[in-house]
């Protein structure tokens, strides 16, 4: 795993409105690691991913699910990670001592490949280079089995549970989470990551190299809000819903209605709007 947070000198100013003026503390501080890293198939960079390292095995692996046909473990033939070594020389000899990461991939015959990206897919925006979105072709099972229902109070719960597993949030306070969870509440999976769709990503990747896709009758919670491409990963995934503790745009609503997803956001201090699938939602709260 990559190191996922850095150390930075930093000022902090406090009491701004004495009369005195402020104070000035000059400290060290913990910030969220972001860096690229180069995806590549037949030798060739198919994206960039601004993320945070850790679990990039994972992140490329859910970046496929909706970028390729991949959507089985044996999909894959093989994933390997290193790194640019002429890069890296090049870097430490200009003193900023980074280099840039390379997850190269192997598919399956007969697997549709990812289309190339010309541009940097950055940490803020997961489908910057999509023309389309239409999400049918994404769609290959059923979100969740015939009479499938979750408890209110589990709703409730998983943006609390997703929280205590983040790890390094805790010391950097910058990085978005995501995770799978049963309509239980147990929580399977939940990886960080600076970008919330590399956070989707990352868990997705989880849930396919371990042979839990399609992850049908799963939630899929995330720490921010919820846009078309949080709904895009979340139908390539087959999962049952999203839970959010922010509000989704007006087309992940409209998707999430299209597709039959649950789709509960602004879950916190006991309330939760439901904007897709009530009917999916059982007893009080």
């Amino acid at each position: 795993m990559g190191v996922m947070s850095a150390r930075r000198r930093i000022t902090r100013i406090s009491n701004a409105s004495s009369p005195s003026g402020p104070a000035r503390d000059s400290r060290g501080d913990e910030l969220t690691v972001e860096s690229p890293l180069n995806l590549v198939l037949s030798d060739q960079i198919v994206a960039t991913l601004m993320r945070t390292p850790g679990h990039d095995l994972e992140l490329a692996a859910g970046w496929l699910v909706v970028e390729s046909g991949v959507r089985r473990p044996e999909h894959l033939i093989g994933l390997r990670q290193c790194r640019t070594v002429d890069d890296l020389a090049a870097r430490e000899a200009e003193g900023t001592g980074r280099g840039v990461d390379q997850v190269h991939v192997w598919l399956a015959d007969g697997v549709t490949p990812p289309r190339p990206r010309a541009w940097v897919t950055g940490s803020a925006c997961g489908v910057c280079s999509a023309d389309v979105l239409d999400l049918g072709p994404l769609r290959w099972a059923s979100p969740h089995r015939p009479g499938w229902t979750v408890e209110a109070e589990v709703v409730q719960s998983l943006p609390d549970r997703l929280r205590a597993e983040q790890r390094t949030f805790e010391r950097t306070g910058s990085l978005h989470a995501a995770g799978l969870a049963t309509g239980h509440g147990d929580v399977l999976v939940v990886r960080e990551d600076v970008g919330r769709h590399n956070a989707v990503d990352k868990a997705t990747g989880w849930a396919l190299l371990d042979g839990r896709l399609p992850a049908t009758d799963l939630l899929l919670s995330v720490s921010g809000r919820v846009s078309f491409e949080i709904v895009q990963k979340a139908v390539a995934a087959s999962v049952a819903g999203i839970v959010a503790v922010s509000a989704p745009s007006d087309l992940a609503v409209d998707l999430a209605r299209e597709h039959g997803l649950l789709l509960a956001g602004m879950v916190r201090d006991g309330r939760m709007n439901v904007y897709s699938g009530a009917d999916l939602i059982t007893g009080s709260t």
